[in-house]
């Protein structure tokens, strides 16, 4: 309990605060349609007195990204930096999630057609998006109400100003399709609170946007009633400065605490747990726990770890591991790479297996390959972060991370 009180007051602060801190996010995968579309319809632009609005418009796939969706992202806010008339930048979904990660359906038909190309541009048109947010020059605001999973929070997280709501719920679900939280994610999660991160991306646990604001991934808590409200006041402000952006921001929000419920509670029996070397430590020493205190939560906790890919969960450890001592283009970099190599089946096929098990046949049972930790060598799981021919270049010496 001391713990968690000791995070409360971080609610207010900066993710560049949280982040300088050594040490001081279960959805389902997205579900979204083969199917890429009109990126001028799937990406919409509102223009206001001094700012400008990019808006995730693909309700129906629970504003699921694909490389179009990406690309004219990246477009839009490169121009806007440039561009003296606006002051700063606003992002938001349409319907009932802000976004739900990578359109990994699209993705697996992708590779299976043969079209790796398109598959690796869309990993690098992404991560060179998501540097770009960490590392922009006007002030940014990340209106997060709904769903946010996957590299749903790499496009916002890292900018300047995050906005829950009291029907915001975050996931890092990669585990359990043969994949890693990316996009950023290894940065974020390793810079939470203990051994937090660990525990989100191992279980793809979820938290709601008062337990966001308490760990210091949200700078900002409005009921979704007041988003009208909040918007029409951004929307009238001439300004570039930061401060009366806040200063908006705050007005609309309000100051909130985890209930008795929630996982924040549990940061001591998080960090006792997920603070070892290896998966294999990790699972043993909840088991220690579940027996000891028979709670439901450790049970819970093991079963969501062992649905997961177990080669999955050996590299997303050391991802976050290695993270914690990393700037936010070394994720990247490193990411890219875990990616790539994933999706190459090179190693193991355990990412097309999870998509076909979770969204094409949905028998929800997939054959892991290999099916046990104890079958993984090093080797295997050193493949995921070997160098790649054509490495993520991300323009390092042009710019300043915000974070």
């Amino acid at each position: 309990m001391q713990r968690l009180k000791a995070l409360l007051p971080q609610t207010r602060t900066s993710l560049r605060t949280l982040y300088s801190q050594h040490r001081a996010f279960s959805a389902q995968p997205n579900y979204a349609v083969h199917d890429d579309g009109d990126s001028q319809e799937q990406i919409l632009v509102e223009g206001r007195v001094k700012s400008r609005a990019a808006i995730l418009n693909r309700p129906s796939s629970l504003n699921s990204l694909n490389s179009s969706m990406v690309a004219r992202l990246k477009r839009l806010y490169d121009s806007w930096e440039e561009n003296s008339d606006i002051g700063f930048v606003l992002m938001k979904g349409s319907g009932r999630a802000f976004c739900s990660g990578s359109d990994v359906l699209r993705l697996y038909h992708t590779l299976n057609e043969g079209n790796a190309d398109e598959a690796e541009q869309f990993f690098k048109t992404l991560y060179s998006f998501v540097y770009l947010q960490g590392t922009y020059l006007k002030p940014h605001v990340a209106i997060l109400d709904g769903i946010t999973m996957g590299c749903g929070s790499g496009i916002s997280l890292p900018g300047m100003f995050r906005v829950v709501t009291d029907k915001t719920f975050f996931s890092h679900p990669e585990a359990q399709i043969g994949f890693h939280p990316d996009a950023g994610a290894s940065y974020i999660l390793s810079r939470l609170p203990g051994y937090l991160g660990e525990y989100l991306a191992l279980t793809g646990d979820k938290l709601n946007g008062v337990e966001m604001m308490a760990c210091g991934l949200a700078t900002h808590y409005s009921l979704n009633a007041r988003l009208a409200m909040l918007e029409e006041r951004l929307g009238k402000l001439i300004t570039d400065e930061p401060s009366v952006v806040e200063a908006s921001l705050a007005q609309y929000g309000d100051i909130v605490y985890p209930d008795k419920s929630s996982v924040l509670h549990r940061i001591d029996t998080i960090d006792r747990c997920f603070s070892h070397d290896t998966v294999e430590e990790i699972i043993e020493a909840l088991e220690k726990e579940a027996v000891e205190s028979c709670d439901n939560w450790c049970s819970t906790a093991l079963r969501r770890i062992r649905e997961a890919s177990p080669l999955s969960l050996k590299v997303i450890l050391r991802s976050i591991r290695e993270g914690r001592f990393e700037t936010l283009d070394k994720c990247l970099v490193r990411e890219y790479r875990i990616s790539l190599h994933g999706i190459s089946k090179n190693v193991s096929s355990d990412f097309f297996e999870g998509v076909r098990a979770r969204m094409v046949d949905k028998d929800f049972a997939p054959k892991w390959d290999p099916p046990s930790l104890k079958e993984i060598s090093e080797d295997m799981v050193d493949y995921y972060f070997s160098p790649l021919e054509s490495e993520l270049m991300l323009p390092t010496a042009l710019r300043e991370p915000y974070m």
